[in-house]
């Protein structure tokens, strides 16, 4: 098993910025990669954006691109997410998950809110 612990989410003005992390615990070293994905009320779930645990490589949804960058600490077995360039519509709960390579994300932390106000 996996645990999975957000922090860093608050209240940032249009524009502003927030990093959001993550720290993993447990069997880590089954860990394929990681993710971020969002809910805002009345919202599906979305993907945000992931990181491979090992090779550190990248893909992020078109939303945030060139605004949000994901990165991680395996020393800390800890997930980052800078966003920068903040929106409104980036106003969400933020969860970080995690899956074993061939798994689907079986992992997930508490959530943390994310709130960007015009």
């Amino acid at each position: 098993q996996v645990q999975l612990v957000e922090s860093g989410g608050g209240l940032v003005q249009a524009g502003g910025s927030l990093r959001l992390s993550c720290v993993a615990s447990g069997r880590t070293f089954t860990l394929y990669n990681m993710a971020w994905f969002r809910q805002a009320p009345g919202k599906e779930r979305e993907f945000v954006a992931r990181i491979t645990w090992s090779g550190g490589n990248t893909f992020y949804a078109d939303s945030v691109k060139g605004r949000f960058t994901l990165s991680r600490d395996n020393a800390k077995n800890t997930m980052y997410l800078q966003m920068n360039s903040l929106k409104p519509e980036d106003t969400a709960v933020y969860y970080c998950a995690g899956r074993m390579e061939g798994s689907t994300y079986d992992y997930w932390g508490q959530g943390t809110q994310v709130t960007v106000s015009s």
